[in-house]
């Protein structure tokens, strides 16, 4: 009897372990997979991902460029370049395109354009043709060397070159035969200035007759006037241009245009305007004279 009692105590004891246990399971907070927390949560993080996307950085402003045509040897090349560069870096770009190098190219838009001016500056607009003048290293490379006879008359002109052109017998001659024209433009001696848009005329050549000069730069050529025909002169072929002021007419000079392999070959031009002798030689050779 007394152990049939002490059982009965155990398993209720055992009853009331049980239910304190489910007791505390049920107090607890329940898990809430997918609940209003974590909707909370992503909420924040999805918050924080959409305004690190809405920071970003500023774009630069785009580049005004213009679109036009490099003419050089009868061929043409479309370019897109920046309105705003130089001719100086448009010429970096030209050397890329034509292989002449760019201190022997001549940019001609208008007139022989300087370095330092702008596409701006020139007003290039689109579907504008530049003209390029100039020779590559292979053309200069493949030019022949003097011969003694081109040498021993360098050497000649190096002797007489003490004496002011201008009084040499063979230039005095022609200066006192004919005297300064009546119809030659004003001459200003110390000043530079760029080409007319006119023809430069009033001048005479060695034998007197009338010369006017007159640069189409469209063609790259010099067209040289006289009263008796016009001689279409290639400007590649001048190999160079010599001059000098005229003995006590400084604001004038003698100008010659070598045109052949010699100095025999030089066309002698008289009383050329000196404010325009500069650009005359741009114009033909380009700043950079190999010759």
């Amino acid at each position: 009897m007394f152990i049939l009692k002490y059982f009965i105590k155990l398993v209720q004891q055992t009853e009331e372990k049980s239910d304190s246990t489910v007791t505390t399971q049920d107090s607890q907070p329940p898990a809430d997979p997918g609940g209003e927390n974590d909707k909370n949560s992503n909420s924040e993080e999805n918050h924080c991902h959409i305004n690190s996307d809405s920071i970003k950085p500023s774009e630069e402003d785009p580049v005004e460029t213009v679109d036009f045509k490099i003419v050089y040897n009868k061929q043409k090349h479309d370019v897109t370049f920046p309105i705003n560069e130089t001719v100086a870096k448009l010429k970096a770009h030209v050397q890329t395109l034509t292989g002449v190098p760019s201190a022997m190219q001549k940019i001609m838009f208008k007139g022989l354009a300087k370095d330092e001016s702008t596409l701006k500056d020139l007003k290039v607009t689109k579907g504008a043709k530049i003209m390029v003048v100039g020779s590559t290293l292979n053309d200069v490379l493949s030019v022949s060397k003097p011969s003694p006879q081109e040498l021993q008359e360098a050497t000649k002109s190096t002797a007489a070159a003490k004496e002011p052109l201008s009084q040499l017998k063979e230039h005095k001659r022609v200066l006192d035969k004919h005297g300064k024209p009546d119809d030659v433009p004003m001459g200003i001696k110390n000043v530079k200035e760029p080409l007319p848009h006119t023809p430069i005329s009033g001048m005479y050549n060695k034998s007197g007759g009338k010369v006017r000069l007159t640069f189409k730069l469209e063609v790259d050529q010099l067209w040289l006037g006289t009263k008796e025909r016009t001689e279409k002169i290639p400007m590649n072929s001048i190999k160079a241009v010599v001059s000098e002021p005229i003995k006590d007419h400084e604001e004038y000079h003698m100008l010659g245009l070598q045109l052949g392999p010699t100095e025999a070959s030089r066309y002698w031009i008289y009383w050329v305007p000196a404010q325009y002798v500069d650009a005359i030689k741009d114009t033909i050779l380009g700043k950079w004279q190999y010759f």
